[in-house]
């Protein structure tokens, strides 16, 4: 097994030479990876065909080897993500704007790095990129332990990432790609909440609970995405039903996609007749799960329509599907999304404001959209820049994890010569 000691202090070697946030070399940093993926890609390629070769063989589904595949569409994606976030880096950290407290004191925030992060995540290999870019961009030292499915792409990548470090002149240990597929590595590196700052897990819900509930190492963690639409009976029911699909069969299995409309009983026959409208002509299948009590409404649909049962609330399908469920009312709606949502993505869709207005005031969750599509929770979408992952938890950051979200700060008081026993003002 990798030697814990030795990837931990080579990360406490890279934190105290890192260069402060807002330093060129984080800027250089980010173009030279994206010269460094494109330099590669071929090679990266080749190994990226080992690991969905051995991914075939040991009968992983579908699903999961379209996740671990790469082409030059997703280097296209991850070198523009590169230059984005270079091109964005001094918005996020630029110092606050002081301010003059009592006694003439200037106050002011200057940006820190949150210090070592480890990611933990499974099988997606553009997410080693991102975790080698967006949290050093602005100064914190990395860890990042992918899935064994992704082994030889990883160990690729940690050779272009190699040499983007050494061309920004950065520390070679700001990131350290592990590709030990032993457990135990994992388990032995959440017990150090001496040495690790934060911890960024990246995955399935199964994943993020283990992480949450096996250290001590604060966490910005990423929910499942068990998500609901609210359509009420004022709401445009043709507006709705494309809202309901964008939502979902753009990317099905992605955390800010929906699983069930709860759709009021006034409406709920017609909102399927113009989801099965809406959808008829899509090139690829979907399916709508529905209510027991909607199934008299499509009796033309079949292979088309599937039962929806109780079982199902609560669950991610991760595929073409969307469940489709009447309740009595946004009273009906809320109790159901309190009881079976994650806290991720809540969406309604309604003409009446006061409908509006006691889903927002009566529903929590990281983002709440109203009229529009759920996918549309997204950093770059929102226009809050490049983002790491989506967090559903309620301290530090809320949603899109951007790289302000990566950043902590240090009070900065020019004091002027102050000392506190000249007075002070009231609390």
């Amino acid at each position: 097994m990798t030697a814990i000691e030795d990837v931990l202090a080579r990360a406490a070697t890279a934190r105290a030479a890192a260069p402060a946030p807002g330093d060129p070399r984080y800027d250089r940093y980010c173009a030279a990876l994206a010269d460094e993926l494109t330099r590669d890609w071929d090679t990266v390629l080749a190994a990226n065909a080992t690991d969905v070769a051995r991914a075939v063989a040991a009968g992983l589904g579908a699903e999961l080897v379209g996740r671990l595949s790469l082409g030059k569409e997703h280097l296209d994606l991850l070198t523009g993500l590169a230059e984005r976030t270079g091109r964005l880096l001094p918005e996020h950290v630029a110092p606050t704007r002081e301010h003059r407290a009592h006694l003439g004191m200037a106050v002011r925030r200057i940006p820190k790095p949150l210090g070592v992060a480890l990611m933990i995540f499974e099988a997606r290999p553009t997410v080693t990129v991102e975790g080698a870019l967006l949290p050093v961009a602005v100064g914190n030292v990395v860890v990042l332990r992918g899935g064994a499915e992704i082994a030889a792409t990883n160990r690729a990548l940690a050779t272009a990432v190699g040499r983007a470090l050494a061309v920004a002149g950065l520390p070679a240990g700001m990131v350290q790609i592990l590709d030990d597929t032993d457990r135990r590595l994992v388990r032995a590196l959440l017990k150090r909440h001496d040495a690790v700052d934060v911890l960024i897990p990246r995955g399935s819900p199964s994943l993020i609970d283990y992480c949450l509930t096996s250290s001590t190492i604060p966490v910005i963690a990423s929910g499942g995405g068990v998500n609901h639409l609210y359509v009420d009976r004022s709401a445009d029911l043709e507006l709705a039903a494309a809202i309901a699909l964008d939502s979902k069969l753009g990317e099905p299995t992605a955390c800010n996609t929906l699983e069930l409309v709860l759709a009021h009983t006034e409406v709920a026959a017609e909102l399927t007749g113009a989801l099965l409208r809406a959808g008829a002509d899509l090139p690829e299948p979907w399916l709508l799960r529905l209510d027991p009590r909607l199934a008299g409404v499509v009796a033309a649909a079949a292979g088309r329509v599937a039962e929806l049962a109780d079982t199902d609330d609560g669950r991610e399908f991760l595929d073409r599907s969307i469940g489709v469920r009447p309740v009595a009312g946004l009273d009906e709606a809320v109790a159901h999304i309190r009881r079976y949502g994650s806290g991720h993505t809540e969406g309604v869709v309604a003409a009446d404001r006061a409908v509006v207005d006691g889903f927002l005031a009566a529903v929590d969750a990281a983002a709440l959209v109203v009229n529009g599509s759920l996918r549309l929770h997204d950093g770059p979408t929102m226009a809050l820049g490049p983002e790491l992952s989506i967090s559903t938890g309620r301290l530090h950051v809320r949603g899109p994890v951007d790289l302000s979200a990566l950043l902590t700060h240090s009070w900065v008081i020019d004091a002027e010569g102050a000392l506190r026993d000249g007075g002070t003002e009231a609390a």
